[in-house]
């Protein structure tokens, strides 16, 4: 009886996930008059029409560019601080480590919509508003202190007899970092490294407060352009998501093994 109960409760949860994946495809391929008329049923007959006009309407594949600057941009230096700071964390330990991985804490209390108008003016003062680069700085800045308490708290499990014998070998802090905390962390270097992907990729608020021309436009940006005061192109505006959720989902079909063994991690002593 539990089995059973289980599978549905798995069927259940499946059927919810999958939902939303079927209106999104659907009203990809479906022509506008069919949206509106039947949202659900399968497209009769299917068109790539919206997915072209997608790319003709707009300069969609700069769009695209913009996109993968910011995020690979936000993503690697996020990366490196975050790493590099929850290392130092651990490496040290004692009082010292509890305070820098407590004042990075502490960035997590306090909202990013707090700070929009003291932020934007900071960064209106420094020119870097609509400024690609000045939005990966300001993007890994806010995310930062999330990436530095997950990264640190992995790498509190690591082995210190490991590090503490590459010093004994002769490797440096950055010899031990690179070769030895790093390798071992990649289980959760890989989480770590999909939550910043989603974050940044799918951010608005960001790049809506700090982009202003054209040109510096990302994807989420450049899809609200298609909803209008009083007219909203629906099935366009769907293919354009779909379409920015693909690298999402390719990133999470390469990173799959590494999720398990980070939630395998530590499962088993001995």
């Amino acid at each position: 009886m539990g089995r059973w109960i289980r599978r549905a409760c798995l069927a259940l949860y499946a059927a919810v996930v999958a939902a939303p994946l079927y209106f999104l495809l659907v009203s990809t391929l479906k022509e506008p008059s069919a949206f509106f008329t039947k949202p659900l049923s399968w497209p009769k007959p299917m068109t790539l029409a919206n997915i072209r006009g997608l790319f003709e309407s707009q300069p969609m594949w700069a769009y695209f560019l913009n996109s993968v600057t910011v995020t690979l941009g936000t993503v690697l230096l996020t990366l490196l601080l975050g790493s590099l700071i929850a290392y130092a964390s651990v490496r040290w330990g004692g009082r010292a480590g509890k305070w820098i991985a407590g004042l990075f804490t502490l960035g997590l209390i306090v909202p990013s919509q707090v700070n929009m108008l003291p932020l934007y003016s900071l960064v209106r003062s420094l020119g870097w508003s609509d400024r690609l680069w000045g939005l990966v700085l300001v993007s890994a800045a806010l995310l930062l202190p999330i990436t530095v308490f997950m990264l640190s708290s992995f790498m509190q499990g690591l082995h210190r007899e490991l590090l503490e014998a590459g010093s004994i070998d002769g490797c440096g802090e950055w010899r031990l970092y690179a070769s030895i905390a790093m390798p071992l962390s990649k289980p959760a270097v890989a989480s770590v490294t999909a939550f910043l992907f989603v974050m940044s990729w799918n951010d608005l608020l960001m790049p809506m407060l700090l982009l202003g021309s054209r040109d510096n436009l990302t994807l989420p940006l450049a899809l609200m352009q298609f909803r209008g005061e009083y007219v909203t192109n629906y099935t366009m505006l769907l293919a354009g998501v779909a379409l920015a959720s693909l690298p999402m989902v390719v990133l999470f079909v390469f990173l799959q093994r590494f999720f398990v063994a980070g939630m395998t991690a530590g499962a088993v002593k001995g």
